[in-house]
């Protein structure tokens, strides 16, 4: 039985696990780099143990270190949170070698998953559509060249081991392959040590959709409905909603199928996601998370259930609570990540609040924002009994919302909701460029007037 659980990981996200700790009566342990010390998630955890210095690689991403502060403190499992450590498959199996629980599918899944040419495969041989492109990692530059020129322009490269939109590159032309085919694979080296790339056909003006599941350790496998995730930047997500505006019922019962259908044939166990790329009520498979999402929040608001909660009990080896008939998805959920664009204190912090708002945030007033780590400040949520009314409720959310000293995206996500695509659910994974190109356009005119 799981007692005690060390949390590799930090700010907003490690916040939300100590909190489903405290709810399940489960001791917490906070790990920290010396550049957290005065990290929320260090003064709420009910231990704390530093692990090293401020860069990743001496601290979160140190493996050692966190595997021997979790047996120093006498914990029986390690929550390995979102990024970092989360998907790292020889970081899983340590875990597992050390005799204690890695709260997640096993490492062989992640192994597996992590492979988008073999995850790609398994989807494939199991009839979920897949992009056209390459069928194995890019042996070099002339490789990616020939299967370009056979799918046809434009085309995107992906790092095979990789994930957050790094080592992604769209290419339009023959002429730009060679830049992007070094800045890809240069990418993919320095983020997963791997520089092996796979190449797709490009679909423009798709909707990112992905589908949340639930995995037990004895055949049930769930799922908890969908979220669009194509407000992005970079391929970095920014607006998240749940359900998906642009799924008919017929097309959102495939796809739910096909991402269940995934878990059974690999024997998943544990909370994940499946991530579809949608077009014009087709969609085609991207990839697989092994981990718990940033955007979680949203698919738990409109199902009602705890998925942190639910990722511990499975990796306590209990059986899912409910069945398919018995998860009811109710109303609409909207997600915005309010970031900092820049390092600096936070002088003011005055959070959002009213009915219908939840914020998932480790910031506060005199924090200071470093330059070592991802710059996510907060998450506001929203749930209403429409998309309509969600939209009022967040716009009402974030012109609450106070952050000062620093530079955020704030008004950025409220351009986006104000935009008439995004308001009619008629949009693409390039809105949020299509609404900075428009501002800057708007900047130069007053300049020059």
């Amino acid at each position: 039985m799981i007692r005690s659980i060390l949390i590799a990981n930090r700010g907003e996200i490690a916040l939300r696990i100590i909190r489903a700790c405290r709810d399940l009566g489960i001791r917490s342990v906070a790990v920290y780099s010396n550049a957290d010390v005065d990290s929320l998630h260090v003064k709420m955890a009910d231990e704390a143990v530093c692990i090293g210095g401020p860069t990743p690689a001496d601290s979160y991403l140190n493996g050692s270190n966190i595997i021997t502060a979790a047996c120093l403190t006498r914990c029986d499992a390690i929550h390995p949170g979102v990024g970092f450590l989360s998907e790292n498959s020889r970081f899983a199996k340590a875990t597992e070698n050390s005799g204690l629980i890695f709260i997640g599918p096993d490492s062989e899944t992640i192994a597996l998953m992590g492979d988008k040419i073999e995850a790609k495969r398994i989807a494939k041989a199991i009839g979920v559509p897949t992009t056209i492109g390459s069928e194995g990692p890019l042996a070099d530059m002339q490789t990616a060249l020939s299967y370009a020129e056979a799918v046809g322009y434009p085309v995107i490269l992906k790092a095979a081991a990789g994930g957050g939109g790094r080592g992604m590159r769209i290419i339009e032309n023959r002429s730009q392959m060679p830049e992007m085919f070094a800045a890809a694979t240069k990418e993919a080296l320095s983020y997963f040590a791997d520089g092996n790339l796979l190449l797709e056909k490009f679909i423009g003006n798709a909707r990112h959709v992905e589908v949340q599941l639930l995995a037990d350790s004895f055949g049930n496998v769930i799922h908890l409905g969908e979220r669009d995730c194509s407000v992005q930047h970079h391929h970095q997500k920014l607006i998240e909603e749940s359900p998906c505006a642009a799924l008919d019922e017929k097309t959102k019962v495939r796809m739910t199928d096909a991402a269940i259908e995934i878990f059974k044939h690999i024997g998943y166990r544990g909370a994940g996601t499946v991530e579809f790329l949608l077009y014009n009520d087709e969609f085609y498979f991207m990839e697989v998370n092994t981990r718990l999402q940033v955007e979680h929040p949203v698919s738990e608001m409109v199902c009602g259930i705890d998925i942190v909660q639910q990722q511990i009990h499975i990796a306590d080896k209990e059986a899912l609570p409910f069945s398919q008939e018995e998860v009811t998805l109710t109303g609409h959920a909207l997600e915005c990540r309010i970031n900092a664009l820049s390092p600096g204190k936070i002088e003011n912090y005055i959070p959002c609040g009213g009915p219908w708002v939840r914020i998932d945030s480790h910031i506060y007033s005199h924090y200071s924002i470093g330059c070592h780590y991802d710059h996510l400040l907060a998450k506001i949520i929203v749930h209403t009994s429409h998309r309509n009314h969600s939209i009022r409720v967040m716009k009402r959310a974030l012109q609450e919302l106070v952050i000062e000293g620093i530079v955020t995206n704030r008004d950025q996500q409220l351009q986006v909701l104000d935009t008439m695509q995004f308001k009619t659910g008629q949009f693409s994974t390039n809105l949020f460029d299509q609404v900075m190109s428009v501002q800057k356009s708007q900047t130069r005119k007053k300049a020059y007037a």
